[in-house]
């Protein structure tokens, strides 16, 4: 038979009985619903046993009216019984849960907390690793930016001030195709282009609007924007079309930039 035997049962007074009756209370209280009384094999139930302490304490619980008895099942000689907790069992629950009691459970809620701390520092580093990554690439993408929109500040600023006297006029009467050689290089580089520019590129850029220009003068005229330094010839490692290569300095010049 599953359920107590019915003898008689001791005062509750008993602080392993208290104990006993206050976990299996909890248990049905916490948890609504119907509940074996004593566990069978690996089926979970209020108390332990259906001996001793165990099938004394829940005899008192059933006679205190704490638990009452929903249904019973019988297989054969085995009767299990079904209970549940009782309005009275809270009451008894609030007014003889011992601190030794709840030392206990502040024991197990601080063995698992501190359990947890180790993963919850691990999980918190990645978080504040993954967010650092996420910023620094966020203001990488940024800077880059900025530096982009400088740079096209600093184009648009040379370029209007070519419309006035960024040429000296003796150098601009020398070379007239020098203001359309100086736009030609802000608007590469506002276009994103990545400097330098070849020489080649730049006469043919210049031809557009001076199609009589010959690659004599053009080279002339680069070392003239040169040596006032509205323009900064620049060697080269490769130099494709060496005809348009100009020498400054013992150098030999294949690119320009401003």
């Amino acid at each position: 038979m599953d359920g107590p035997n019915p003898t008689a049962a001791p005062a509750a007074s008993d602080p392993r009985r208290t104990e006993l009756l206050l976990e299996a209370l909890k248990t049905a209280i916490h948890t609504p619903g119907e509940h074996r009384l004593f566990q069978s094999g690996k089926l979970p139930g209020l108390f332990p046993s259906r001996a001793g302490l165990s099938n004394e304490t829940a005899l008192l619980a059933l006679r205190d009216g704490l638990l009452e008895t929903v249904r019973t099942e019988a297989k054969g000689k085995l009767i299990t019984e079904w209970v549940c907790a009782t309005p009275k069992a809270v009451g008894f629950v609030h007014d003889h849960d011992s601190p030794r009691s709840i030392l206990r459970e502040l024991k197990d809620v601080l063995l698992t907390t501190r359990t947890g701390v180790p993963q919850f520092m691990a999980d918190a580093r990645a978080e504040l690793a993954a967010l650092s990554a996420n910023f620094e690439e966020k203001a990488a993408t940024m800077l880059a930016r900025l530096d982009e929109l400088a740079k096209r500040c600093e184009a648009a600023l040379r370029r209007a001030e070519a419309s006035g006297q960024v040429i000296a006029a003796p150098v601009g009467q020398l070379v007239p195709w020098a203001l359309s050689a100086l736009e030609y290089l802000d608007k590469r580089a506002e276009s994103g282009v990545t400097p330098p520019c070849p020489l080649p590129e730049l006469f043919h850029a210049v031809c557009v609007k001076f199609p009589q220009l010959v690659l004599a003068e053009f080279h002339d005229g680069v070392k003239r924007l040169h040596d006032v330094r509205a323009i900064k010839l620049i060697p080269t490692a490769a130099i494709p079309e060496p005809e348009y290569a100009v020498v400054v300095e013992g150098k030999l010049m294949y690119a320009v930039g401003r």
